[in-house]
């Protein structure tokens, strides 16, 4: 497998061979946060959102796009009949093919193209494919979404391609082996992740105030911005649970040089109520579970469950909705880029948590 340049004008023709392939909608399948547009293309948004499709053949191409406000690389990760084939750069400017050959004698093969990077470094844009498509149809798995800051994000887990103290913040992005897709694949459930670095409930990593785009102000938003010229998100995924994990940012001291007020938690128990109260209404028959953060540990560990002890308490009368649960990770010191967990540490946390939702899910 390699990455190869092509000249614009085979790109073209490409690009127009494969939008008679991709009419038919049921020969692709789309995962997460995305932005089907109306000229066929597909914009995938947020950490490792997906378009996926069955094909007969030894060999096929997909066409991708980086697109942001400014010009800079983005990462994809690529599946193929179950297998990892690994993380590729989808370069800034023009469109590129990824060529994909067939090790394997099956009949049918099927291909995952999934967004490594997060949403807001920017957008990954599926052109089309040379392959021969054959038809696809979703298995029905029940559903979590997964809630949450850089963690959630699998933000600079893996130096793999770049070394942690080379290049930018998200050239080390895996979302493919973050903890949700990881266990998500483990107990065979379809996720969903909305997440973004440095947020968190009331405040993030290194600004606060009215107008921060904080996770309660981005979420109903389809490419978790402020943005209002962008689309409203339509809420069909409608997950069997709700994962929340957001508050390593409240607690965070920021960078040390903004000024910073001491962590307030009665402002953090009071947005996430809210919060908590705005996903019922887009998802009243989900169950939600608050987490902890394997990053905040000491005496704001100690705060940090109270909070969400208290926040538990405030809907143990509400019999409309599925008791609230909280779900404790274990402390960790994380090894990955930027003091975040690498993708073994992912995986451990994919390998404490995955049991706790395997049952939840069972129940239902």
């Amino acid at each position: 497998m390699f990455i190869k340049k092509i000249p614009l004008l085979i790109l073209f023709l490409l690009i127009s061979a494969v939008s008679v392939s991709q009419n038919k909608a049921e020969t692709f399948l789309y995962a997460g946060r995305v932005d089907i547009l109306k000229d066929n293309k597909v914009v995938l948004i947020g950490t490792a959102s997906s378009v996926s499709f069955n094909f007969t053949g030894n060999e096929c191409a997909v066409s991708l796009q980086s697109i942001d406000s400014w010009e800079h690389q983005n990462y994809i990760v690529l599946e193929l009949d179950g297998k990892y084939l690994g993380k590729y750069t989808v370069q800034k400017g023009a469109p590129q093919s990824f060529p994909v050959k067939v090790t394997s004698d099956k009949k049918v093969h099927n291909l995952k193209i999934y967004k490594a990077t997060e949403a807001t470094m920017g957008n990954v844009v599926f052109l089309g494919t040379t392959a021969k498509l054959t038809a696809i149809s979703a298995k029905k798995k029940k559903k979590i979404e997964f809630i949450g800051d850089s963690i959630t994000c699998g933000a600079a887990n893996d130096p793999s391609e770049i070394p942690c103290d080379k290049g930018e913040y998200f050239d080390h992005h895996n979302g493919y082996f973050a903890y949700g897709p990881i266990l998500s694949r483990t107990i065979d459930a379809d996720y969903l992740l909305s997440s973004v670095s440095g947020i968190g409930i009331y405040r993030n990593w290194n600004d606060q105030g009215p107008e921060v785009p904080i996770m309660p102000a981005v979420y109903e938003n389809l490419y978790l911005t402020k943005d209002a010229s962008k689309p409203k998100y339509d809420f069909a995924f409608q997950p069997e649970i709700i994962s929340i994990a957001l508050g390593t940012n409240d607690f965070s001291n920021g960078d040390g040089t903004k000024e910073r007020s001491a962590f307030s938690p009665e402002k953090y128990v009071s947005n996430y109520i809210n919060f908590i109260k705005m996903l019922y209404q887009h998802n009243p028959n989900s169950q939600v579970v608050l987490t902890n953060s394997p990053m905040v540990n000491g005496e704001k560990a100690v705060i940090f469950e109270d909070c969400l002890n208290k926040i538990k308490a405030e809907f143990d009368a509400d019999k409309s909705h599925k008791p609230i649960l909280i779900f404790k990770f274990k402390p960790m010191t994380p090894s990955g880029c930027s003091g975040h967990p690498n993708i073994e540490e992912h995986k451990i946390m994919a390998a404490e948590y995955g049991p706790f939702l395997k049952k939840l899910l069972n129940e239902k």
